[in-house]
């Protein structure tokens, strides 16, 4: 064996590996740094690093809240939607419209095989019976149709309970039906009403324009959304066409696999066959993007608060120069100072994210307490779901705060690592080689704008994301090397003029390093509120636009409910009320609109099929479309479509080509042109627009689900409402189930919603700014009360306490001008990527890009007026002092 070489000889890095501390040892030195050297300074300066660990508390609470919401509605529907479907291995079902009943013994006599369930899924509206003559408001309710005989095995958590003393031949009633727990609630009714056992207990249920009493026998154990429980063939009745219904459920024989069973169906074109969990997979799929924007969204102000950490502990570090020297001096390492200075980032991140995650806790608890688990989005309707906390998200989200605090700190943390401690001692220490060198702003600057022209990955903008944080991390490098280029351009004969206004620009100019430090919250906080607030002005004039567009007529009727995810209409309007509306007087014109769902793809959800008169101009194109893109020319004895904008990303359905529709179950798809691209803010998932008379020559359905009406300029609104409703009742039909809406309503309230749904979005801006903005008058007032010996000595060459406090309010200005320019043009260019990448990769919609220029201009001007005063104000606390006790330890 070689034998060891004597100490002497030993490499130099052996040695110096040897007497370094283990990491016990470091933690312990840290441990005892931070209570006794850090504490003192965070007791004194309680209010400043309360606001980081604000900021970090903020930023976590909303994110963790965001998330807690939307993994608790995600997964009580999917949970919903694997109780509802039971144990079936396929459900079989049309492509548009309803299945026909015929398929259901051709399944069941399948090959592998074991049992075949026929269902009917439709969403309606139900009522109680009133008191006293009145009538209630009418509530939506899920209603599945299910064979009692075959279905127990399958769908178990569907099986009705029948009340006490109801006959067992009851379950098989056309009119009876049975509620769950949260129908019932609603309704105000209880399981154990008195009456029930006699049939006593009735609701009213809406089919078309008809209400439709039932009897109420038993009670369903299938929680979540309200849902009731009837016979297929009752449910077939009352909702279906003729011979229809809406799927088959499947079981499947032991070892029989669902791909040899569909092979030996050889299901014809328009009729699909899917895995009941398929749904849920689905509607995660397709709320992903929005779950995943919500939560980049609630983490601007844990992006902001890193910003506000960096500059806090910036100053801190600049103000104990000469004690971080001592400690140097008396054997403290710069690795030890490094570390040091990452551990008070630390406990900042760690006290910020263990509140964050409590408050989060509280607040997703309130928020799906009011709100349902929905926040707008619209993913989850009828879900209520009950808070699922969970101990990896809280960890993953408290890792995300403690490392945002800590990215905060790492360029104060090297500066203290490269403080010479002798020079420091003597106050002449120097940081500015710790500084980002200068090419590290315009790096990533080019970097973010590369990174926005790759595309989404698994539909979410993920290198969007990345692109916008390296745009703002380069433009907050920047601020030094864009704050002497901006004032060098100002004209120096004209500083000469003034000499307060000389001595401002020159002391920024010299120390422009010291800019990152005063204005990296203000930018990045500046540049997020410029960005949304361009995105949001965007977004809601394009809105507006399309709703001018898509509401041509002077009133519009709706039915009052329309389909749901999986679900058929059942209520809707027939021709024949069409043609009596028509005939109204004061009716000019009456156009319908057809709705329904059309599954294209088994691995996406059903995009909506769109039917409505086509009114062309002198080149056949529909002038009540918002049309994008070039349109393909007319194609005569072809059928024409128009897609939305999420079908060109989705299916790439493009101008041009051609597009197969699965109209009716069994028959070959229908071929149609694509003749153009319009802009949908409506459906996320793809419509398709078609004529009517096409529409209903293919599929026979004659159903409607809106009207259209313009009227005589001499008719007046409610009387023609008032006669409308008076031919649907002289139709046998309920005229009281019609909702009418002028366009300026459905305007109106539809840019309400919209303003409510980013109300989120205004308070996270103003969280940010102000965030920003305490930033930035800690940072001011650090630097001014550092100065004092300087100004001291300027009050005893003879600068007046005006003079002074002229030169401090100039500093803050050209500093606040800079910050507020950079903050903007870095805005402007977020707000391009925001606008132009993420909302088409994430929605697959694109929007009119819109400048908001008096509110960009009121926030600039906040902000340097804000950065002004407050140089200002520190530099009145700086200055009353008398000049001798500034400047006497010089002496």
């Amino acid at each position: 064996m070689r034998p060891e070489p004597p100490v002497h000889e030993q490499p130099v890095h052996v040695a110096q590996a040897a007497l370094r501390p283990s990491l016990g040892a470091s933690l312990r030195l840290s441990a005892r740094l931070l209570r006794h050297f850090s504490a003192p300074e965070w007791r004194h300066h309680r209010s400043r690093h309360a606001t980081a660990v604000l900021a970090v508390l903020l930023g976590v609470a909303l994110a963790f809240s965001v998330h807690l919401i939307n993994a608790s509605a995600l997964s009580e529907f999917s949970a919903a939607v694997r109780s509802v479907n039971g144990q079936a291995d396929l459900s079989v079902r049309a492509a548009h419209g309803g299945l026909d009943e015929a398929w259901y013994p051709r399944l069941a006599r399948q090959a592998g095989v074991q049992r075949a369930s026929p269902v009917v899924a439709v969403r309606t509206l139900v009522r109680g019976a009133g008191e006293h003559g009145t009538v209630p408001p009418p509530l939506a309710l899920r209603v599945i149709g299910l064979d009692p005989l075959v279905a127990g095995t399958l769908t178990p958590a569907l099986l009705p309970r029948l009340n006490e003393g109801v006959d067992r031949l009851q379950l098989f009633a056309p009119d009876a039906i049975s509620l769950n727990a949260a129908a019932l609630a609603q309704l105000g009714l209880k399981a154990g009403h008195a009456g029930a056992a006699h049939g006593d207990l009735t609701v009213q249920v809406q089919s078309g324009l008809r209400w439709r009493t039932l009897r109420v026998v038993g009670t369903v154990a299938e929680g979540g959304e309200p849902l009731a429980v009837m016979d297929i063939a009752g449910a077939q009745d009352l909702f279906m066409p003729a011979g229809q219904i809406s799927r088959v459920d499947l079981r499947l024989q032991a070892g029989a696999h669902p791909a040899d069973v569909l092979a030996h169906l050889a299901l014809p074109p328009g009729v699909l066959a899917e895995a009941p969990g398929d749904t849920g997979t689905r509607v995660s799929n397709l709320s992903r993007a929005y779950r995943v924007n919500l939560t980049v969204l609630a983490l601007v102000a844990l992006f902001t608060g890193a910003f506000l950490v960096f500059s806090i502990l910036s100053l801190s570090v600049a103000k104990r120069q000469q004690q971080f020297a001592l400690l140097g001096v008396l054997g403290l390492s710069a690795r030890e100072r490094l570390q040091l200075v990452l551990a008070e980032s630390a406990v900042v991140g760690v006290v910020g994210a263990v509140l964050g995650l409590a408050l989060g806790t509280g607040l997703a608890a309130l928020a799906m307490r009011l709100l349902a688990g929905d926040l707008g989005g619209g993913y989850f309707p009828g879900i209520a779901p009950r808070l699922q906390w969970s101990g990896t998200a809280a960890l993953l989200y408290g890792l995300l705060g403690v490392l945002a605090a800590m990215a905060g700190g790492a360029l104060p943390a090297r500066q203290a690592q490269a403080l010479v401690p002798a020079q420091a001692l003597k106050g002449m220490g120097d940081v500015r080689g710790a500084g980002v060198r200068a090419w590290v702003g315009p790096a990533l600057l080019v970097l973010g704008a590369a990174l926005a022209r790759l595309p989404a990955v698994a539909g979410v903008p993920l290198w969007a994301y990345v692109s916008v944080a390296c745009l703002l991390m380069g433009g907050v490098a920047c601020v030094p090397l864009l704050t002497g280029a901006v004032l060098g351009l100002w004209p120096r004969r004209w500083q000469q003029r003034q000499a307060e206004l000389m001595l401002a620009l020159s002391r920024v100019q010299r120390m422009r390093h010291t800019a990152t430090v005063v204005m990296a919250g203000v930018v990045a906080s500046l540049s997020l509120c410029v960005a949304l607030t361009v995105m949001v002005a965007s977004f809601r004039g394009s809105v507006s636009a399309w709703l001018d567009v898509v509401l041509p007529a002077d009133l519009y009727v709706r039915t009052g409910a329309t389909a749901g995810p999986g679900g058929n209409e059942a209520i809707h309007l027939q021709s024949t009320t069409l043609a009596e509306v028509a005939r109204v007087p004061g009716v000019q014109r009456v156009a319908g609109l057809r709705i329904s769902p059309l599954n294209l793809d088994p691995d996406r959800p059903p995009v909506d099929l769109i039917a409505r008169e086509l009114g062309p101009d002198a080149e056949g194109v529909p002038q009540r479309l918002p049309l994008v893109g070039a349109v393909a020319p007319h194609a005569p004895g072809r059928v024409e479509v128009y897609v939305s904008e999420a079908m060109v990303d989705l299916y790439g359905a493009k101008p041009g080509q051609t597009l197969a529709l699965p109209l009716r179950a069994g028959q070959p798809p229908v071929p149609a042109w694509v003749r153009g691209v319009w802009r949908d803010y409506a459906r996320q998932h793809g419509s398709i627009v078609m004529d009517l008379a096409d529409y209903q020559r293919f599929t026979g359905d004659a159903a409607i689900n809106d009207l259209a009406i313009w009227l005589a300029p001499t008719a007046r609104t409610a009387d023609v409402e008032q006669a409308i409703r008076a031919r649907v009742d002289a139709q046998g039909l309920n005229g009281a189930a019609l909702t009418f809406a002028e366009p300026r309503e459905i305007r109106a309230t539809t840019l309400r919603i919209f303003d409510r749904s980013f109300a989120v979005t205004y308070w996270l801006q103003a969280v940010a700014i102000g965030i920003g903005l305490f930033g930035t008058a800690a940072s001011f007032s650090t630097q001014v009360l550092a100065r004092r010996k300087e100004f001291g000595l300027l009050r005893h060459l003879g600068v007046t306490r005006a003079q002074v406090l002229a030169i401090v309010g100039g500093e803050g200005l050209a500093l606040s001008v800079v910050g507020a320019a950079l903050g903007l043009a870095l805005g402007m260019l977020v707000s391009l990527v925001l606008v132009k990448v993420v909302n088409p990769q994430s929605f697959h919609w694109t929007m009119d890009l819109l400048w908001p220029w008096s509110r960009l201009l009121a926030l600039c001007g906040g902000v340097v007026l804000a950065g002004t005063l407050t140089a200002v104000l520190a530099g009145r606390a700086a200055i009353q002092h008398e000049a001798v006790l500034a400047v006497k330890e010089d002496w």
